[in-house]
């Protein structure tokens, strides 16, 4: 599988946000935030969601190549919305549901654009 990652946006709950965050670190990419912070800090009856930016290759890892690394819209406990990266397997993407409408899809990926990353959102929480 090679090429550009389809250009859609799929929602997660936190529990499958967990599996997602936990199959990156067993897998060793890059791009993920750690299990306990999202336990931590995400509201737990949220929504998120996941939108493939760029396909990821490990030259020296093909076995876990392609990923693809995905923008990450997350709802913290305050309500706040803010943005990370969560790099995925394409299969493991792939069946995640398609539950938006193209609607939904403009709105959340305009949404993304104007979003504090993870980090900017953790420096004011201090």
């Amino acid at each position: 599988m090679t090429g550009t990652p389809p250009r859609t946006i799929r929602a997660v709950d936190t529990d499958r946000l967990l599996m997602l965050e936990e199959e990156a670190a067993r897998l060793g990419f890059s791009q993920r935030l750690p299990a306990d912070w999202l336990r931590e800090h995400t509201e737990a009856a949220a929504v998120h969601y996941l939108f493939p930016a760029m396909e990821h290759w490990l030259s020296h890892r093909p076995e876990v190549s392609p990923q693809w690394r995905c923008e990450l819209l997350l709802t913290v406990r305050t309500g706040e919305e803010v943005l990370s990266l969560l790099d995925v397997l394409p299969a493991t993407f792939q069946g995640l549901p398609e539950t938006l409408d193209a609607t939904a899809k403009a709105d959340i990926a305009a949404r993304m654009k104007r979003l504090p990353t993870v980090r900017e959102w953790a420096e004011r929480e201090r």
